[in-house]
């Protein structure tokens, strides 16, 4: 059952994974009226007429369709077979949650004209749901949430699995730092979301000057494309100190570093995805860079909530089952 479970996790994963690759395709291609005002039908039928705007919002909505089946298939076999472990019951049920949040949200965005900013959420939602998908499938994997059965079966004293779990030491003060950039991520993204749906990436042309200016008149579409850069600066530096700090010898867990290292490294990456994004706007190739970039912002927001767990883990009280990583 461990394979099983764990493979309808990965599926959940990847399966969300392509449901935010599909929604920033159908912003950045203009497909969000490509059903007009219907749902869950398109144009009132089941299946569309083809065109090019309709076939983009219906694969996403076919798609997002059938990847909610899959994590709600999750969600059930790890209440079945991990109902004793709070954490993955949180991360399955997490994921459920904020895939049918999504859902909704679309839903209403079809139906019912939104604002930008609440379009925003709309990605904010799903990028939530791939990061619980994420840690519930990362905790299955790492067997971090042992089948109730199988730990019965499993003598008292017993040591677990050789690099299957690392006892984590993390500081206060570290936790404060991992879970302050987590959450200052979500800020970073939100507002790249809102870039987006107010088609304000055009608002800075040019890169790392914006406009031939350090700092730029800072209105319009010229103040929301400068801020998110200065955003996305700022989450450079406090990942960076993150990085450095989990490198020294008292820093912390080897797992910890390996993931700060992984998230620095992820946010270069996206800033100099962000700069392509920027120097492709009226090449062919902007579409691909966009998409890329979106993919490499789902990425870090996943390492950095891993690292937030690591963090939460560590904090719990000594002798917990669920110390150790």
């Amino acid at each position: 059952m461990g394979k099983r479970l764990y493979g309808l996790s990965l599926a959940s994963v990847i399966g969300m994974g392509l449901v935010l690759l599909m929604g920033a395709l159908v912003t950045k291609t203009g497909s969000g009226d490509g059903c007009g005002t219907d749902w869950p039908l398109c144009n009132g039928k089941f299946v569309p007429a083809y065109t090019i705007e309709s076939m983009i919002e219906y694969s996403h909505r076919f798609v997002s369709g059938i990847v909610g089946l899959l994590v709600l298939g999750a969600a059930v076999a790890t209440y079945v077979w991990l109902r004793h472990s709070r954490e993955a019951m949180l991360f399955a049920f997490g994921a459920l949650f904020f895939t049918v949040l999504q859902a909704i949200l679309g839903a209403l965005a079809v139906i019912f004209p939104q604002s930008d900013a609440v379009m925003a959420l709309h990605f904010g939602f799903s990028l939530v749901a791939f990061a619980t998908s994420l840690l519930l499938a990362v905790g299955i994997r790492t067997g971090a949430y042992v089948p109730q059965r199988a730990k019965a079966s499993i003598p008292t004293g017993s040591a677990p699995a050789k690099n299957t779990r690392e006892v984590l030491n993390i500081t206060a003060g570290m936790r404060k730092w991992i879970w302050g950039a987590t959450i200052y991520s979500y800020i970073v993204v939100y507002v790249g979301a809102f870039v987006r749906h107010t088609e304000s990436s055009g608002g800075c042309l040019g890169w790392p000057l914006c406009n031939g200016e350090v700092v730029p008149a800072l209105d319009g579409a010229t103040g929301i494309a400068f801020a998110h850069r200065v955003a996305a600066v700022l989450l450079f530096v406090v990942i960076a100190i993150i990085a450095y700090k989990a490198s020294r010898p008292e820093g912390s867990s080897r797992l910890l570093r390996a993931a700060s290292n992984w998230a620095l490294l992820l946010t270069v990456l996206q800033i100099f995805s962000g700069a392509s994004v920027v120097w492709t706007l009226a090449s062919d190739w902007y579409l691909l860079t966009a998409l890329l970039h979106v993919v490499l912002v789902s990425g870090l927001f996943g390492v950095l909530c891993y690292m937030s767990v690591l963090a939460w883990r560590s904090a719990r009280p000594a002798g917990s089952p669920d110390r150790s990583a």
